[in-house]
């Protein structure tokens, strides 16, 4: 259980680490309103991405059954990794690198 709360942790700081840099990104864009809104647009389909991504390695319908007991760490843990790589991903385009 411990290992579930602290994977869960993580996940929770790496999701607030991309919600400031998502957010600093939009501020650093706003003055070009067709900026903000495609760096919305791209923001919305990775939340779909990770979530369907997320479904595709855990396809069972009762999770917990299937997967046991570790099942909520692993899935912190891969929502954690996803979300590191977004965070790459909107500071190369805060940075304008490709």
């Amino acid at each position: 259980m411990q290992l579930n709360q602290c994977a869960g942790d993580e996940a929770a700081r790496v999701d607030a680490e991309l919600n400031a840099v998502y957010h600093k990104l939009l501020a650093a864009s706003s003055k070009d309103a067709d900026a903000v809104a495609k760096i919305k647009a791209m923001q919305r389909a990775w939340v779909a991405y990770r979530d369907a991504y997320l479904e595709a390695m855990y396809p069972a319908q009762n999770k917990q059954m299937e997967y046991g007991s570790i099942y909520p760490m692993d899935a912190a843990l891969l929502t954690a990794k996803l979300a590191r790589q977004q965070i790459n991903a909107l500071k190369d385009l805060q940075n304008g690198d490709n």
